[in-house]
């Protein structure tokens, strides 16, 4: 989450009243991530008076927006801690604002950890698990806008000199584990709608257990594995990627599994499909560290984090951890 646009407390107020909401009485910018323009609203409408509105910015494709939208209502109605989309009051799931488009979205309770514990990862792997069953009937696909060949032209984007300003070892390990995941990038494993970016600061917490998972605007249709590798590169390690959690690793893998087992030949693929969970993020970081507009109220997310990430999946004695 973010703040890209700028708007006033009038225009907030104008764009909450085409919902039936009540009458905003408070607005507050999140400054938080790359993508959208991200905003908490409160109202005072009885029962539910906390909402996020979001403007899209960027990455979204508006023509997708029905894909995302749609997906929160259809895994709300099967019981996953996910947030329903507010209609409008024409009953549109979005709506346009100067050329842009909006979505307000339920706000739900909980809190983000900074540094989970087994128990927390354990819930967070049934949780996914869960979302990847309740996705199975939902009837619209979505290719993956940051998959392999968009790994490729964001490192592109980034050119040598630029990977070399944030690291001077950056370009090398990218090049030689890009060749790599070319190569060797797994076909023909089970897919289904992914969340894609299930980070700590993407599930809120109450105690040990999930109270929601949020941000599904990178979700798509790839292979389901995937989402469990992003999921473990996002909660498994600290301190900037130098630091790995064991515990915090076997509880993710153990509660997914509980809930939707692994197949063998997925199991078998964890350890690319984790480096290219690492890689996928160290573009986007890079990319975004070298590209993004100084004005923009968001805080740049360190590269190295997940390099350091993508040197630990590739090295070879690590691959147990998957076994």
């Amino acid at each position: 989450m973010a703040v890209y646009t700028q708007l006033g407390a009038e225009a907030l107020a104008q764009i909450i009243a085409r919902f039936n909401v009540g009458e905003m009485i408070s607005a507050k910018g999140i400054a938080e991530g790359v993508s959208n323009s991200n905003w908490l609203i409160e109202t005072n409408q009885s029962g539910s008076t906390r909402f996020i509105l979001t403007m899209y910015e960027q990455r979204t494709d508006v023509s997708e927006l029905p894909f995302f939208l749609d997906l929160l209502d259809h895994l709300a109605a099967r019981g996953c801690p996910v947030p329903r989309t507010i209609h409008d009051l024409e009953g549109n799931s979005h709506c346009f604002n100067q050329g842009k488009a909006l979505a307000l979205i339920e706000f739900l309770p909980g809190v983000s950890v900074s540094e989970p514990n087994p128990a927390q990862a354990h819930a967070v792997g049934e949780a996914l698990a869960r979302v990847h069953l309740a996705a199975a009937d939902f009837p619209a696909t979505r290719g993956n806008s940051l998959g392999l060949a968009d790994w490729q032209a964001l490192i592109a984007g980034c050119s040598a000199e630029g990977l070399a300003s944030i690291d001077p070892g950056l370009a090398g390990l990218v090049t030689r584990e890009l060749a790599y995941l070319v190569q060797h990038w797994p076909q023909g494993l089970p897919r289904s709608v992914i969340h894609a970016d299930l980070f700590p600061d993407n599930v809120l917490m109450l105690g040990d257990a999930v109270a929601g998972l949020i941000d599904f605007y990178f979700a798509c249709t790839d292979i389901t594995a995937y989402d469990l590798a992003i999921t473990h590169a996002a909660w498994c390690f600290s301190d900037g990627g130098k630091r790995f959690d064991p515990a915090v690793s076997q509880a993710l893998l153990t509660g997914y599994q509980a809930i939707r087992p692994l197949s063998e030949p997925e199991r078998a693929n964890l350890p690319i499909l984790a480096r290219g969970a690492a890689m996928r993020f160290l573009a986007t970081r890079s990319y975004d560290w070298l590209n993004t507009a100084a004005e923009a109220l968001v805080t740049r997310k360190d590269p190295l984090a997940f390099a350091r990430r993508l040197e630990f999946y590739a090295d070879p004695k690590n691959s147990a951890i998957f076994a």
